[in-house]
């Protein structure tokens, strides 16, 4: 991914999406459920943005070899 600047965008439609600053095409989106929303109290923006950072940082650490994905064994995603 290009070193660009990202933005996290909510959008009019509800969703949050993360995007180059200079570019429309979305490259990440989260939608929260009508639920989701009601249980995180209306923080729903706030919790994007934190897993959006996480995954960001994430990205990057796997980009710059500081983890080695291959040898990791397969996760049950919840």
């Amino acid at each position: 991914m290009s070193t660009s600047f990202l933005e996290i965008v909510e959008l009019p439609d509800g969703r949050i999406v993360l995007r180059r600053a200079e570019d429309e095409e979305m490259l990440v989106t989260l939608n929260f459920s009508d639920d989701a929303k009601a249980f995180l109290q209306g923080h729903h923006v706030e919790v994007a943005k934190a897993m959006l950072n996480i995954g960001v940082q994430m990205a990057g650490r796997l980009a710059d070899g500081e983890i080695d994905h291959e040898d990791q064994q397969p996760h049950t995603l919840h």
